[in-house]
């Protein structure tokens, strides 16, 4: 299947039983939930999908679950996080067998790799796969930027399509778009700075509270899309205190706590994570909690048409 890069993509969690096992069944229940509100994509195992805590066959069980249940709807994206860059090329060989129908791909994890090794890292990887690849830029928390004469030398590779940009310079989008036109796709990976990145023209939305609010997330995509940014601007405003959540040590925890709140999760995490506790978990269900009471009501948007900007 290929893939537009456009449209909001639920960075999914991984859903674990009290005796921490995968919980298949509710997975399936929340991705079908993803599904049902119009997301155009399901990422796997990134930040959010505990990737660093799952084993290696659980990775695979998570591709070959999610092609299923998706069953050719929307593409199915497994992230590659890797030390090595024979384990990237070995990881990528793997979701592709598996039917991924594409990748994201962060930059060599732990080793802080120079500019030189990062392009060839990502190179290696474009060169030995047929799926198209998305690059995760985010050097906040990972400490290795992708500037933009990197992209210049990675966008010889037509597998190499698209970047969640996640620098938090949200004048990056234009550079991007000045710089590259259409040929990298922009997807928003911080929820805080969503609105304004589809604004300003990025692709796509990757989201982290569309695990626990898939209909809001979704819509506020659509209408912006749209130009009916007033609209969208108005529930932007109800989401950003649960947004928040999303850019926090404890993105994870806090996530799964609003997924149970809305009856599509459960809040168990793979230790060494530990679910919230004390005062931290009261004043993360007090967020969650408000935003409930205060949901909007939602306008009609799943037919809404986007209007094209030449």
């Amino acid at each position: 299947m290929s893939i537009e890069w456009k449209g909001v993509m639920p960075a999914v969690t991984t859903k674990f039983t009290s005796d921490d096992k995968l919980d298949l069944d509710l997975f399936a229940l929340n991705v079908n939930a993803q599904l049902e509100a119009g997301v155009e994509g399901i990422i796997l195992g990134g930040t959010l999908g505990e990737a660093s805590t799952l084993l290696d066959e659980e990775k695979r069980t998570l591709v070959k679950t999610t092609v299923s249940i998706v069953d050719g709807k929307v593409p199915v994206i497994m992230n590659i996080a890797e030390q090595t860059t024979k384990g990237a090329v070995l990881a990528a060989a793997k979701a592709e067998q598996d039917g991924a129908s594409g990748l994201m791909m962060l930059p060599p994890m732990r080793y802080s790799s120079s500019e030189r090794e990062t392009v060839a890292f990502f190179s290696e990887v474009a060169k030995n796969t047929s799926l198209p690849i998305m690059i995760y830029n985010n050097p906040v928390d990972y400490k290795t930027e992708v500037t933009l004469d990197m992209f210049e030398e990675l966008l010889q590779y037509d597998t190499i399509q698209a970047v969640k940009e996640s620098t938090r310079d949200i004048s990056n989008v234009t550079r991007m778009i000045n710089r590259f036109g259409s040929r990298l796709k922009i997807l928003s990976g911080v929820d805080t700075l969503a609105l304004e990145s589809l604004v300003l023209g990025s692709d796509g939305w990757v989201a982290g509270l569309c695990d626990a609010f898939p209909r809001e997330t979704v819509a506020i995509y659509k209408l912006v899309k749209a130009g009916r940014i007033q609209e969208a601007v108005l529930i932007y405003r109800w989401f950003l205190p649960l947004l928040e959540l999303d850019i926090n040590a404890h993105l994870v925890q806090n996530i799964k706590l609003a997924e149970v709140a809305t009856g599509i999760g459960s809040e168990y995490v793979r230790a060494p994570r530990l679910p919230l506790a004390g005062e931290e978990r009261e004043q993360v269900l007090a967020i969650i909690e408000q935003g409930l009471k205060t949901r909007p009501v939602l306008p009609e948007y799943a037919d809404l048409e986007e209007i094209l900007h030449n």
